[in-house]
């Protein structure tokens, strides 16, 4: 069952099918087992918003520039800028991003030393090695203990992805659909985001509130029950639906609607506006934002790519970190980019490549910003070609503990396993895993 397939299609639903969506926690349903009443304390933050480097940035080409190990290694990328926290220089092709170094900490040293895209990007957002049960990853856990099960009450969903889900693995693993996110698909540009699947076919909005109410009128097989839950469940999941579709709810997602100044700032990209949406999306209050930001993976020309990416990636970032400090949510959201690896140091001029970086997952680098992340930071370091961690080696658990951590979550509470395993949200070194430890030098 697709989220987005729920939404373009809803008038053409049943009633009963639009009851089998929202069951599965496709809207905001509120079945589900109560959370352990220690699970979740006050943090520092309450939502995160995931900036996703869909197939690997290069950590030498963004956050941790490597000038003096040449052009075999740097490209024409050997002149890294200053930020505005002295003493730390970022890739130059970043320079709004060094006027903001002050909001974010730069994590180095960042390793899992694997290289296939599916197994990294699992093991990256879910911080558990992989190899038996497939666990869920943050947004899913976030969903979890800050979403329905919580009390959460918006209309919008909890965990949404922008705009459309990673593929490499069930975000939601054992924990089942109720917790996936919910993608929107669309072009996050256009005025009409979230219904455009709608608009392609034709279906205005005035034909689609007819269409509602000629199935309303159609029905009759016991639909009108009084006083049935399982009707009530379903008309109020109905009624959250239309509002995401037809409401005021869904306008969230319209750009249109902002600064004509702020969104030149953040850039007329996809990648800029769901930035954007991303920051008004926690503005509501949703708890887990992931923007999934493609066209990292750069076996070819990769120079070339950057020229556009690069930019594109420069005004987006920066400008979130900005709006969101000048409207006093930076201290309560996690803003967290990386991808499932990096790129390799040395760059691959020959053919077919043409200048390309492969896959590494030995050592690269992520950031994160806000939530009580202390900015103006780095932590651990590279050797002078960024391929080897040399000081402070930071796994992704490690990383995704200290995540929890800010945001109130017991990392020792139970996880719902469908067999009724007793499963940790956090894994311990009794699982066998090496850790580096929590990021407690950058944590307040």
């Amino acid at each position: 069952m697709k989220t987005q397939h729920y939404l373009n299609a809803l008038g053409s639903l049943t009633r009963r099918e639009i009851l089998s969506y929202s069951a599965a926690g496709v809207v905001g349903s509120t079945f589900g087992a109560p959370l352990q009443a220690s699970a979740v304390r006050p943090g520092k933050a309450k939502a995160v918003i995931q900036i996703w480097m869909w197939g690997g940035p290069s950590q030498l080409d963004t956050f941790d520039p490597k000038p003096d190990a040449g052009a075999a290694y740097c490209g024409p990328y050997t002149t890294p800028i200053e930020t505005n926290v002295p003493g730390i220089r970022i890739g130059q092709m970043l320079p709004l991003l060094a006027q903001q170094a002050d909001k974010y900490a730069i994590i180095r040293s960042m390793t899992h030393g694997i290289n296939g895209h599916e197994t990294a990007s699992y093991v990256t957002q879910t911080g558990r090695p992989a190899g038996g049960d497939v666990f869920p990853c943050v947004g899913a856990v976030v969903s979890l203990f800050h979403g329905y099960d919580a009390g959460y009450k918006g209309l919008i969903p909890p965990y949404i992805v922008l705009t459309k889900p990673q593929g490499r693995f069930s975000e939601s693993g054992f924990m089942g659909l109720r917790y996936k996110p919910f993608a929107t698909g669309g072009k996050p540009n256009s005025p009409v985001f979230m219904v455009e699947g709608i608009v392609q076919k034709g279906i205005t909005e005035a034909r689609q509130r007819d269409r509602r109410q000629l199935l309303h009128n159609l029905e009759t097989y016991g639909c009108k029950m009084e006083g049935n839950p399982r009707f009530a469940q379903m008309d109020r999941c109905e009624d959250q639906a239309y509002e995401l579709i037809l409401g005021d709810a869904g306008k969230v997602f319209d750009v249109s609607t902002e600064d004509a100044a702020l969104r030149e700032r953040y850039g007329k990209s996809d990648f800029g506006a769901s930035c954007l949406i991303a920051r008004r999306l926690v503005e509501r209050g949703v708890p887990y934002v992931t923007i999934n930001y493609g066209g990292w993976d750069t076996h070819k020309k990769h120079f070339e790519i950057m020229k556009q990416k690069l930019p594109e990636l420069d005004k987006g970032f920066s400008t979130l970190l900005d709006d969101l400090s000048q409207r006093g949510l930076l201290d309560s959201t996690i803003v967290w980019w990386g991808g499932e690896f990096g790129r390799t140091p040395k760059v691959m001029w020959e053919s077919p490549w043409n200048g390309g970086r492969g896959h590494y997952g030995k050592c690269f680098s992520h950031v994160v910003a806000g939530g009580g992340f202390q900015g103006g930071q780095v932590v651990g370091a590279s050797n002078e070609i960024g391929g080897e961690v040399v000081d402070r080696p930071v796994y992704p658990w490690d990383l995704i503990g200290s995540i929890y951590e800010q945001l109130g979550i017991d990392t020792t509470a139970r996880l719902p396993h469908p067999q009724g395993l007793d499963v940790r949200v956090s894994p311990t070194e009794a699982d066998g895993i090496v850790f580096g430890g929590r990021l407690r030098e950058i944590m307040s």
